[in-house]
């Protein structure tokens, strides 16, 4: 596998290890511009180590890898500024109003102050916070603080989102809007990189990769995985096909 200049990321022997634990252990992929795609697995599987290392938060320890046409090994400092990142914990300050929140970190993406205004008013538009922009954020709703970390991550305009477990704790209400939003963005060109414990959010996505214990053990679109893993049953879901690879990597 080669990059074809087409990808937003591009991953070949990635590994990283912590002493003789192999968080994330030799696993290839890429993800085309402009697509939703999902990284499944259960806690412990490498998700989010895999995550922290393409947005240059922490280095490799061996393989190779260019996000937004960034080096992951040498150019971390140029992928953060070219992507969003949305965590699987709240990472806003609590003790800050959304306006606050919204200001703070047009500060630290480094916009221009004339923009400062027009950008915090979409923000406040698109997350529908326009009435609560002045109170305590630990005060909102679990589904008003995500809105509001979804909006801060998407501040600088991004080329990649990426959302660790981004409606963990949230109503399915909410989590349907969510993904509404989501689809929009993507239909503006945007890449969407997510990771999900739910099964039927992972039919939003264009590919998923399943994950376990740091290997790849699934990928393809929904279709063709639970084709592949169970042929000939059409009643199969994606959550059967998570259950039996899953269970068949760990030997059970």
């Amino acid at each position: 596998m080669t990059p074809s200049g087409s990808e937003a990321i591009y991953v070949k022997d990635l590994k990283k290890r912590f002493g003789r634990f192999a968080a994330v252990d030799g696993i290839s992929f890429s993800v085309n511009r402009g697509e939703i795609f999902g990284f499944l697995g259960p806690n412990g599987a490498g998700k989010s180590t895999t995550i922290r290392m393409l947005c240059g938060i922490i280095a490799p320890t061996s393989g190779s890898g260019r996000v937004a046409g960034h080096d992951i090994f040498s150019e971390p400092e140029k992928i953060k500024h070219s992507i969003g990142y949305m965590s699987q914990k709240f990472s806003l300050y609590e003790d800050m109003t959304p306006f606050e929140n919204i200001r703070f970190y047009l500060g630290v993406y480094n916009l221009p102050t004339e923009q400062w205004e027009d950008r915090i008013e979409w923000v406040l538009d698109m997350t529908r916070l326009h009435d609560v922009r002045h109170r305590i954020t630990r005060e909102l709703p679990p589904g008003w603080r995500q809105r509001l970390a979804l909006g801060c991550a998407l501040l600088h305009r991004p080329e990649i989102l990426f959302l660790d477990e981004p409606t963990s704790g949230v109503d399915p209400i909410t989590r349907r809007h969510f993904w509404e939003f989501i689809n929009h963005l993507t239909q503006d060109g945007m890449t969407v990189f997510v990771t999900t414990h739910y099964m039927d959010e992972a039919r939003n996505c264009q590919r998923i990769i399943m994950i376990n214990e740091g290997k790849i053990v699934a990928a393809g679109s929904t279709s063709e995985i639970v084709d592949r893993v169970f042929p000939g049953r059409p009643e199969a879901e994606l959550n059967d096909v998570f259950i039996q690879v899953m269970s068949r990597s760990e030997g059970r």
